[in-house]
């Protein structure tokens, strides 16, 4: 009696201390996948340790980390946003067609994020209150905006006549790119956004269960249709910090862009049914993505390939979000 006892909590123990180990790989195994591709990238091809390859993959994958912070919320909450790409663009070159008419970097960068910050309210407006799905409301936007980035500038990349806006993306701070420190800065601020404000809790709840967070006294509308302003602004940001790196701005340019930014954050565990995201999971997606292109450039691998390399990717991520969230209902 006393034996049987003793056996059924140890059996139990056992199964909860499985239970916890298979928790903790599930917690890090992103971290763990990214380690190893590193230090196996780092033994097997030539240069890519070397610091200027460092460099070289922080600053290529700036603009995908800043405008992926915000993209996180925006699955987070079962939406997402495909007219970045087009607002990068467009960002772009209206803010050197403004810096070009009245000689002040600061009134072009600003004019860039109102207009980035209209076209997300825009997006959310739609979706909160008239209830359109947004794939179709963001795949509108982004037709339009991009027709207007080739309207405004009559398809020609829009140089820049005062050089002093070059510096907001060629600046080196302590052997780091500006647009790197920028990225960090963003990865910071979301991340708290995320973990220790109601604005990220009301995020997760929305996305967890609408119609519950609604009787739960958060106003729902409000909440996704900031997500989706908040969204049009970092975008725009991306987009003037791409305009500064590349001394114009192009109006074909971030194509794929969002693409690029929804795979990184699903591989990073965001997952496409709402209310679960974590900044440490997007930011590690982040980098292996932007780890396997940079190899693949190293290793001088066709880019026709290379599309079918980030296709796989991403049918993978999204193959393991399924999973996971299998797993839960069961």
């Amino acid at each position: 009696m006393n034996t049987a006892s003793q056996t059924a909590p140890a059996i139990g123990g056992h199964a909860m201390d499985k239970r916890k180990l298979l928790r903790h790989l599930d917690d890090y195994s992103l971290i763990l996948i990214f380690i190893a591709l590193f230090a196996v990238l780092s033994f097997t091809v030539e240069y890519f340790f070397s610091w200027q390859n460092m460099i070289g993959l922080a600053l290529s994958v700036s603009q995908i980390g800043m405008v992926a912070c915000t993209m996180m919320f925006c699955l987070a909450s079962r939406d997402f946003d495909l007219s970045i790409g087009s607002t990068v663009a467009f960002a772009g070159v209206l803010c050197a067609m403004v810096i070009n008419q009245t000689g002040s970097i600061v009134v072009g960068i600003a004019a860039s994020l109102l207009a980035g910050g209209v076209i997300g309210f825009i997006n959310g407006a739609v979706i909160a209150k008239l209830r359109i799905n947004a794939l179709i409301t963001t795949l509108a936007t982004m037709e339009m905006v991009r027709g207007l980035a080739f309207i405004a500038s009559n398809g020609q990349a829009v140089g820049v006549s005062d050089e002093a806006f070059f510096n907001l993306g060629n600046t080196i701070i302590f052997g780091i790119p500006s647009p790197v420190w920028i990225t960090i800065l963003c990865f910071v601020v979301f991340g708290v956004m995320l973990n220790k404000t109601v604005y990220g809790r009301n995020t997760l709840a929305v996305g967890g269960n609408p119609d519950a967070s609604r009787l739960a006294g958060v106003n729902v509308d409000a909440t996704r249709i900031y997500i989706f302003l908040i969204q049009g602004v970092i975008a725009a940001l991306a987009g003037v910090i791409l305009a500064s790196r590349i001394t114009s701005g192009q109006p074909n340019a971030a194509q794929g862009f969002e693409l690029n930014v929804i795979s990184a954050c699903v591989l990073g565990g965001v997952s496409l049914m709402g209310g679960r995201a974590s900044m440490s999971g997007v930011i590690v997606g982040v980098l292996i993505m932007g780890t396997v292109q940079n190899a693949m450039n190293l290793m001088n691998i066709d880019a026709f390939y290379q599309y079918l390399v980030r296709g796989g990717i991403l049918l993978l991520a999204v193959l393991i979000d399924q999973l996971k969230n299998r797993g839960q209902a069961d």
